[in-house]
């Protein structure tokens, strides 16, 4: 694992808890604002970030993050803007970033490049949602060298076979998708979703981060209890749209707060 990756994970099992991890869409409304919610979810206590980037046909997301990522690209963002980005929060923030995006923007910009760059950015990591690990040949390799985790997803629907080969490349941490469907789907079965993390920690040996579905405290905090991370990304980007100008990072804040003091106290 990357060092800031392995490090927060070992800090959350060192302390008992699980980590806090937002998913916001770099470029919405603008990469500015991305830059002053980026330090709203430092501020509430973020342990990793999953910082979205933009794609026309993002086919795992439901219709919040969909228009994220239209309003987004109907900025101007792109994948170099993404990464001059992390580079301005590096400066500020030791927090691991995990850049989350899909094969088309990540391979049309080369996976040797896209490595190189993402590692002098300071990002830590890399999750493409749909590029499994037997069609991750380019991306694997250069990323490793570069010091990266490629970050590999699982389902409710993954068998050992899948499970398998996600633990032969994942490096950093697994997200488990804790619905079948997009993401803002449906809320997660609790129960269902506890199973499969002890499978996946067994079988694979990573820490397990869950997400698909977490919109509140409440559901953060029950998925808090069974994973080693909760991942929310619809709820805020919702939020994104529902509060434009300036009321919009003074909310994010209250509500990320929400969240993270909701996971982190899930255990207690």
């Amino acid at each position: 694992m990357s060092g800031r990756i392995a490090a927060a994970f070992e800090r959350l099992r060192v302390e008992g808890r699980a980590g806090f991890v937002p998913f916001i869409m770099a470029g919405d409304p603008d990469l500015g604002v991305t830059r002053d919610l980026l330090r709203a979810a430092v501020d509430a206590g973020a342990d990793l970030i999953e910082l979205g980037v933009p794609f026309s046909d993002p086919m795992a997301d439901g219709p919040a993050l969909q228009r994220s990522a239209e309003r987004a690209l109907a900025a101007g963002t792109t994948l170099t803007g993404v990464l001059a980005l992390v580079a301005e929060l590096r400066k500020e923030s030791s927090i691991p970033v995990v850049l989350f995006g899909y094969a088309n923007p990540f391979l049309r910009y080369g996976a040797e490049r896209l490595a190189r760059d993402a590692a002098a950015s300071g990002a830590n990591g890399v999750l493409c949602v749909d590029l499994p690990p037997e069609e991750a040949d380019d991306l694997e390799p250069a990323l490793t060298a570069a010091g990266l985790d490629m970050i590999f997803l699982l389902a409710p629907t993954s068998d050992r076979t899948r499970l398998d080969r996600v633990a032969a490349r994942a490096r950093g941490f697994v997200y488990y998708v804790s619905i079948t469907g997009t993401t803002g789907a449906a809320a997660p079965d609790v129960g269902q979703v506890a199973a499969m993390v002890t499978t996946v920690r067994e079988r694979v040996g990573l820490p397990v981060g869950v997400g698909f579905g977490i919109t509140g405290p409440e559901q953060a905090a029950s998925v808090a209890r069974i994973a080693d991370a909760v991942v929310v990304g619809s709820a805020l980007m919702q939020l994104v749209e529902r509060h434009p100008g300036a009321a919009l990072v003074p909310a994010a804040r209250d509500f990320l707060s929400g969240l993270a003091a909701a996971v982190h106290g899930a255990r207690a």
